[in-house]
């Protein structure tokens, strides 16, 4: 059944139909009518003419680097919400934290295929910036703070300094460090001036040899734990710039004979399921993920509105969340 004949049927006009469909304006009799005939029919609109019509695929594409992680599953939670109350399909593209891979799909989603794009990458390289700066489709990032875009990131460096201050609060005085990779401008720069300057103010001297580099997962978190534990074990606290970082480390000290909190005290960043549960109850600092999720989709929906919109940035805050169970 096409328009033509639904619109006969419910005895409208076509383009009572059309607003119907549309979100239009209708006298209260017609989308009676109107409804009346979807209920009996089960008509619903060709996507591909809606298309043709309004040059709208009504699609977002939906970048992110790890499908596994804690965090993402959360943001791209929060952002389907917002698409389908906008009524957008998300598409979901994976780059297991492959930078070329993420390249690939900006200039795939480019092509006019989506209506706009969220993107959730944890690197800016120079070759995203010149990518980006010829998009010429709607971009919102997310987690990251990336120039001339519209950005919805979080306090991370807040975040950072609030769990360092909070363990030298209780009188720790050798912290050590596990970071990433300073190409990360939240997770690598901003957690470790966030830890450099929570060590400032507690009127402490960076050491850096108490500090390492890890990859995003518990394996390099107990790889870089050993290492550096084993150069500085006079080490009394640990930050770790996300939990699956703290979590391998913590598991390399319950290998190894050294109490949490009371030898080595543990915190880091994301409030993740897992660090809730682990056999030490793991301090970290919440970031709201699902509503980061949620602001990146509804920034980009005024995007969609108005393409010519000022590009906006937004940070959210975060609350630390202390589990250890000793009060020293």
């Amino acid at each position: 059944m096409n328009i033509t004949e639904f619109a006969q049927y419910a005895g409208v006009s076509k383009a009572a139909v059309s607003r119907y469909f549309n979100g239009g304006y209708l006298s209260a009799e017609k989308r009676a009518q109107i409804e009346t005939a979807v209920e009996a029919t089960g008509y619903r609109p060709s996507m591909q003419a809606q298309m043709l019509r309004t040059r709208r695929t009504r699609q977002v594409g939906v970048i992110l680097p790890k499908l596994s992680s804690d965090s993402c599953p959360r943001m791209v939670e929060g952002i389907g919400s917002v698409l389908e109350e906008s009524g957008y399909q998300l598409l979901l593209i994976n780059t297991a934290n492959d930078t070329k891979k993420e390249l690939q799909a900006l200039d795939t989603l480019r092509q006019h295929t989506v209506d706009g794009i969220i993107l959730i990458a944890a690197l800016y390289t120079p070759e995203h910036k010149t990518l980006l700066e010829h998009l010429h489709v709607p971009i919102v990032t997310l987690g990251q703070n990336f120039p001339g875009c519209c950005s919805v990131y979080h306090d991370d460096a807040g975040a950072a300094q609030a769990a360092t201050a909070h363990m030298l609060a209780k009188g720790r005085r050798a912290p050590g460090y596990i970071g990433v990779t300073l190409l990360d401008k939240c997770a690598g720069q901003q957690r470790r001036a966030g830890f450099e300057a929570a060590l400032k103010a507690a009127g402490l001297p960076l050491h850096p040899e108490r500090m390492a580099v890890a990859k995003f997962s518990q394996e390099s978190g107990y790889e870089q734990a050993a290492k550096l534990l084993a150069r500085n074990p006079h080490i009394d606290c640990l930050f770790c710039t996300t939990d699956a970082i703290a979590l391998g480390a913590m598991q390399y000290c319950r290998e190894h004979g050294i109490r949490i909190p009371e030898d080595v005290m543990i915190a880091s960043v994301g409030d993740s399921k897992v660090g809730r549960n682990a056999f030490v109850p793991l301090t970290s600092a919440h970031l709201h993920y699902k509503t980061a999720g949620r602001d990146a989709a509804a920034l980009l929906m005024d995007l969609l509105a108005d393409p010519h919109a000022v590009p906006r940035s937004q940070m959210l805050g975060f609350e630390l969340v202390c589990r250890e169970s000793t009060n020293d």
